[in-house]
C-alpha cells in the first residue's frame, strides 16, 4: 500500500485528515488497498503539510487491519464469530428492547465519540432520545475540552474552541500556550508559532515538562502539576499590582471585576511561587511579555483542563485576558485547542448528556420545543439531562444494563480504566460500532463494522469553528455499513421506520433546521457552500454568502451574554483531588506522543507509527532515577491507589524531579489510565487525568 504524500497529477478527491481538530486538508487517489495521499497546498490551515499520522492514514483502509463483517458472541463458545448483518442488527435491537422493557428506557446507555461526523453525532443523539427514550447519553469528548467549554459559556455566553481563525495567531504580539504540546499533538500547527516569532511576537509555554513545544518558547514556565490555577491568579495579581489593567475595557465590556480582582489579590507572588515552583522573577517576566505587547492570546489545552478544578483554571486564564483588554478585540483573546477531530461539532449537536442540536440546553423549554418540532415528536417525550461520561461508565452494570457504543475505546481512554473495564464486562448487553476491533469492541456481544473517513461523506467542525466537508474517496468493503445505516436499521427494527436516513447530506439538512436560531447555528451552511469556501465558520444563519459570510471572529462588537458584556468569574486556588503524600510521594501526569493518537486503536495498527512509538514509557528526572536506582530502559512500575502501569524508564532533565510522565495510548500493563484519578470537576464533570499521587518502583522483570 502506498502511504506516501505526493503532488503528482491526476484525479484526486479532496478531503480532510481523520485525526486531530486541525482537520488538515488532503486529497486521496486510488482504491482501498492502494490509496495515495496527495497534498492540498490550497487549504489554508495546513497548506499541504501533514504529520506522520495523516500521511499514513490510508493504512487503516486495508481489509488486513479493519473490520469487514459483523461479529456476534456465540453462547456455545463465548467467542465473537462472523454473522450476517440481519442477525447482528436483530441481536442488537433485541438486546436494547429487552433491557428497555424490563428496566425502563434509562437502563439503556449510549456512548459516542469525538471522531464521529456532525451527521453521525446528530443522528446518535436523536436515536437515543427519540427511539430509545433514554437520557443516558454522553461521549468521550467530555474527556477533551469540557472544562474549557464550561468556562467559555460562563465568561462569554458561547463556546467555540477558538473565537478567531488560526491565521490570527502569527499576527498577535504574545501567546501564552498553557498545557499544550502542540508540536507533537498537531505538528502542522507549529508553523503558526514559528511565524509568530518571525513576526516579532513572543511565546510563553506553561508545562511541567520541557516538551518539544516548550523548546520553541521565549519563556518556559514549569509549574508543579495541578497548580495552573494558582499560576494564572498570580499573574493577574501582578497585572493589578503593576497597574497593567485595561480599565476602559473592563468598564465598558465586562461585569464582575471587583470580585475577581479581590480573589486574585489573595494570590501574591511569593505564595504562588511556593505553590507552583515557578519563581517570582519568571512570573514578572511573563507579565511583562504579555502586557508589553499590543495584543495577546492565551491558548489552553488538556494540561490545565483535565482537572477536578479545570473549569476554574480556565476561568482564571480568561480573567487574565479580560483584565488586560485581550478579548473581543482583533488579534486578541482566549482560545482552546480542541483535541479530537470533531470534538467541537460532536458536542454541538446532541451527543452530550445536557445538550440538544445547535448547542441548545436540553432543559430549556424553548429549545425542547424547537427540536421536538423538527423531529416530529412532542417536547414532553424528550428525556432530560443524563449522566456525564465517567458517571455513565461508572453506572454500567448497575442502573444502566445495556450500552450502545460508537467510535470510542474507554477500556484504554477512561480514567480508572480497570474499573471501567469491569463495569463494561458486567453489562447485560454491549454493542459496539467501530472501524477496528478495539479493546472495548473485544468485550462486546455484537460488533458492527462501520465505514471510516475516506469511505463516507460528512462534515466535521475544526478547532476554529470551521465546518468542513470530508468526501468519500474510496468504496467501503462489501461487508461494511455506515453508522447512519446502522442507526437507521436499528431504528426501523425498534419501530421507527422514518426519520433516520442513510444519506449524510439529508441528515445535514435536518441538522441545519434543528440548529437554526441556536448558539451553534448552522442553518446557513450547506455542502455546496463548504466546498466552495473551504469551510464555513459558525454561527452562520443565512445561506447565501452575500446574506451571511459566516463568523471567523467572535465577540468583536459584543459578547454572547444577555447584556453583551463578558463576565469575570471569581476563582481561588485549591489543591488537586489527590496530592502527593508519604505513601505516594510522586505526581503523575499523562499526555500524547507524536506518532500515536488517543487510545491508539487506529494508530497502533500502522507499522510506520508503531516503529516510531512502539510502546509506553515512564519519563522521570535523573534525581528521581538516582533515588530509585533506576537506569535508562529498565521497567518501572507507576502505582496509584487505583492501579498499576509499567513502562521502560526514559530519564530526562526536561521534567520536574517531583513528577513522572506516561503517554496514554496503550492497553495492557502499560495502560496508564489504570492509575489515573476519576475525580470530577463540579461544573464540567471532567475527570482529573492530569495529576494524581503515585509511587514509582523498579518492576524487576515485570
Amino acid at each position: 500500500m502506498s502511504e506516501t504524500t505526493t503532488q503528482a497529477a491526476g484525479p484526486a478527491t479532496p478531503t480532510h485528515c481523520p485525526y486531530c481538530a486541525l482537520q488538515c486538508g488532503m486529497s486521496l487517489r486510488g482504491g482501498p488497498e492502494a490509496v495515495e495521499v496527495v497534498e492540498r497546498p490550497d487549504f489554508p490551515v495546513n497548506q499541504g503539510a501533514l504529520c506522520g499520522k495523516g500521511r499514513t492514514a490510508p493504512a487503516l483502509l486495508s481489509s488486513r487491519v479493519r473490520l469487514t463483517e459483523p461479529l456476534v458472541r456465540r453462547p456455545a463458545t463465548g467467542r465473537l464469530e462472523p454473522a450476517t448483518w440481519e442477525e447482528a442488527l436483530g441481536t442488537v435491537a433485541a438486546g436494547l428492547r429487552r433491557t428497555r422493557t424490563e428496566y425502563g428506557p434509562d437502563a439503556v446507555g449510549v456512548f459516542g465519540g469525538g471522531g464521529l461526523t456532525n451527521e453521525k453525532a446528530y443522528a446518535l443523539g436523536k436515536f437515543a432520545r427519540v427511539v430509545l427514550g433514554t437520557s443516558q447519553i454522553d461521549y468521550n469528548g467530555r474527556f477533551c475540552m469540557s472544562s474549557a467549554a464550561a468556562a467559555h459559556q460562563r465568561a462569554f455566553g458561547l463556546d467555540r474552541g477558538l473565537p478567531f481563525p488560526l491565521e490570527d495567531i502569527p499576527r498577535t504580539g504574545c501567546v501564552i500556550l498553557v498545557g499544550s504540546n502542540l508540536v507533537e499533538t498537531m505538528p502542522p500547527a507549529l508553523r503558526y508559532l514559528t511565524e509568530l516569532r518571525d513576526n516579532g511576537g513572543t511565546l510563553i509555554v506553561v508545562d511541567p515538562r520541557r516538551t518539544r513545544t516548550a523548546e520553541q518558547a521565549d519563556l518556559h514556565l514549569a509549574p508543579r502539576p495541578g497548580t495552573d490555577l494558582a499560576l494564572a491568579l498570580g499573574l493577574l495579581h501582578l497585572v493589578v499590582a503593576e497597574g497593567r489593567t485595561d480599565e476602559d475595557f473592563i468598564a465598558s465590556r465586562t461585569n464582575g471585576w471587583s470580585e475577581a480582582r479581590a480573589a486574585a489579590m489573595a494570590h501574591w507572588p511569593e505564595l504562588v511561587e511556593r505553590i507552583t515552583g515557578v519563581g517570582v522573577p519568571q512570573l514578572r517576566e511573563a507579565v511583562g511579555m504579555f502586557c508589553g505587547a499590543e495584543s495577546g492570546m492565551v491558548l489552553t489545552a488538556r494540561g490545565p483542563e483535565q482537572h477536578s478544578k479545570g473549569t476554574d483554571t480556565v476561568s482564571a486564564w480568561i480573567n487574565l485576558c479580560l483584565a488586560t483588554g485581550r478579548a473581543g478585540r482583533p488579534l486578541s483573546g482566549y482560545g482552546c485547542l480542541t483535541g479530537q477531530g470533531n470534538g467541537q461539532g460532536g458536542r454541538e449537536h446532541g451527543q452530550k448528556a445536557d445538550q440538544l442540536p445547535g448547542y441548545r440546553k436540553i432543559d430549556d423549554p424553548a429549545a425542547r420545543e424547537h427540536v421536538a418540532r423538527v423531529w416530529g415528536v412532542k417536547p414532553q417525550t424528550l428525556p432530560g439531562p443524563g449522566r456525564s461520561a465517567y458517571e455513565l461508565l461508572d453506572a454500567l452494570g448497575g442502573d444502566v444494563k445495556s450500552l450502545l457504543l460508537m467510535g470510542s475505546n474507554p477500556v484504554v481512554s477512561a480514567p480508572r480504566a480497570g474499573h471501567v473495564e469491569e463495569r463494561l464486562r458486567s453489562l447485560d448487553f454491549l454493542a459496539v460500532a467501530d472501524v477496528v476491533l478495539s479493546e472495548t469492541a473485544a468485550l462486546a456481544d455484537v460488533v458492527l463494522p462501520v465505514t471510516q473517513w475516506a469511505e463516507e461523506t460528512g462534515t466535521t467542525t475544526s478547532l476554529e469553528g470551521r465546518v468542513l466537508l470530508r468526501r468519500q474517496a474510496v468504496a467501503a468493503p462489501p461487508g461494511v455499513r455506515s453508522d447512519l445505516e446502522v442507526l437507521g436499521g436499528l431504528a426501523a427494527l425498534l419501530g421507527h421506520e422514518k426519520g433516520f436516513p442513510a444519506d449524510p447530506e439529508e441528515v445535514f439538512e435536518e441538522l441545519r433546521r434543528a440548529s437554526a436560531g441556536g448558539p451553534a447555528d448552522y442553518s446557513g451552511i450547506t455542502y455546496r457552500r463548504i466546498a466552495q469556501e473551504d469551510g464555513v465558520f459558525w454561527p452562520c444563519p443565512e445561506e447565501g454568502i452575500g446574506d451571511h459570510p459566516g463568523t471567523p471572529r467572535l465577540f468583536l462588537e459584543r459578547f454572547a451574554t444577555p447584556d453583551g458584556r463578558a463576565r469575570f468569574v471569581a476563582v481561588a486556588h485549591r489543591a488537586a483531588a489527590e496530592e502527593a503524600d508519604e505513601a505516594y510521594p510522586v505526581l503523575l501526569t499523562t499526555g500524547r506522543v507524536v506518532s500515536q493518537y488517543q487510545s491508539g486503536a487506529q494508530t497502533r495498527r500502522v507499522d510506520e507509527l508503531n516503529a516510531a512509538a512502539p510502546g509506553p514509557f515512564v519519563e522521570l528526572h535523573p534525581l528521581l532515577a538516582e533515588r530509585l536506582g533506576a537506569v535508562e530502559g529498565e521497567p518501572l512500575a507507576v502505582v496509584s491507589r487505583r492501579g498499576r502501569a509499567v513502562g521502560p524508564a526514559r530519564i530526562s532533565v526536561g521534567i520536574r524531579p517531583d513528577t513522572v510522565f506516561m503517554p496514554f495510548h496503550w492497553p495492557g500493563e502499560g495502560r496508564v489510565n489504570s492509575v489515573t484519578n476519576p475525580a470530577l470537576d463540579p461544573t464540567s464533570r471532567m475527570p482529573e487525568f492530569k495529576v494524581c499521587a503515585v509511587r514509582v518502583e523498579r518492576a524487576h522483570g515485570a
